[in-house]
């Protein structure tokens, strides 16, 4: 059994800031980054979570990312904001277009933020749960490295492309899904190589297109779509909608543009926010009772929503002040303070 570390949350915090910013990352991006890496370890989702520092200090080193990027935001229509993220990571660029977003799906109804040009390493649910803190639903999707193969192929043409969703509820959590639409994420077969542990059946084929369990083989083969042809469609609609419709790489595109480095991502991200009061016409508050009577309906025959399990976590995280990481991953961490 793997030795593990117990980090107070805020030693987790300083040890993400420091080892961004050892490798030249500007303090602006160390924070955002920060945010978005702890969001993902305090849930306990550790494909997110402070692993995704060892990957991210890659980029940089690879010369790939603009470490000291300004995201440029752009007004660009009634319903449209544009941010180019210069060839940073996204999670500054999300922050900086965010104001703007909700501005105008307040004024417009319906409003989309697209961020191009940005190195996206993350989960989506911090930036969805963002909108839905501000009254709004929400949709996010993105891209990434061309490592799936479509349902009936053995090569790899879509990314691990996830969808999030978001919808405003009463109390201090929205309903939440985000999911790749691959049959797991990168990480968690990553996480399973850096382990020795086998993958589950059905997450991947090796390098001449046969079932594996076996994690190396997978990372050299291909990853595999949830749910056949339904999760093969669904990963084809996230490369049109955040790759060629908002004027972006597709994952193949990104997976060349990468040249072998093994960086981060390089892609665009489409976000869309939605204002309950001006869809439903001024009757946001009888139809939000409405999506409560379903969820009430979900929950009462013992069924769970989506995120209730990273909620726990995350109460369980701030009531012990803590968080708990593999002892290899720590050392990998203080070895880039080196």
């Amino acid at each position: 059994m793997t030795e593990t570390v117990r980090l107070p949350l805020d030693e987790a915090r300083a040890l993400t800031v420091q080892a961004l910013s050892r490798a030249g990352l500007s303090p602006e991006h160390c924070e955002a980054l920060a945010d978005t890496v702890m969001a993902g370890q305090i849930d306990e989702c550790h494909s997110h979570g402070l692993y995704r520092v060892l990957g991210c200090v890659r980029s940089i080193r690879e010369g790939k990312v603009n470490a000291t990027a300004v995201p440029e935001v752009i007004d660009h229509a009634p319903g449209i904001v544009r941010v180019d993220a210069k060839h940073g990571f996204s999670p500054l660029a999300f922050r900086l277009g965010l104001p703007l977003l909700q501005e105008k799906a307040r004024t417009q109804g319906v409003a989309a933020l697209a961020i191009n040009n940005c190195f996206h390493f993350s989960a989506l649910w911090p930036e969805v749960e963002r909108i839905a803190a501000a009254g709004l639903a929400a949709l996010a999707m993105t891209p990434s490295h061309s490592w799936v193969a479509p349902a009936g192929g053995t090569k790899p043409v879509f990314g691990t492309n996830p969808i999030a969703f978001s919808w405003p509820r009463p109390g201090p959590f929205p309903f939440v899904f985000d999911f790749a639409t691959s049959a797991a994420a990168r990480g968690e077969i990553e996480l399973h190589r850096r382990a020795g542990k086998p993958i589950p059946e059905g997450w991947a084929i090796d390098s001449d297109g046969l079932p594996t369990t076996d994690a190396e083989a997978a990372m050299a083969g291909a990853m595999l779509t949830f749910g056949g042809h339904k999760g093969s469609a669904l990963a084809a609609m996230v490369e049109l909608m955040a790759g060629p419709l908002i004027g972006d790489l597709t994952s193949r595109e990104s997976q060349i543009f990468d040249a072998g480095l093994g960086a981060a991502p390089c892609h665009g991200e489409l976000l869309l926010a939605f204002d309950p009061n001006l869809l439903s016409g001024g009757r946001a508050t009888e139809n939000a009772e409405r999506a409560e009577a379903l969820f009430d309906a979900i929950i009462g025959q013992g069924a769970r929503l989506p995120s209730q399990r990273r909620y726990t976590a995350r109460q369980r995280s701030e009531a012990a002040g803590s968080v708990e990481i593999p002892k290899p991953l720590h050392d990998d961490l203080l070895a880039l303070l080196a």
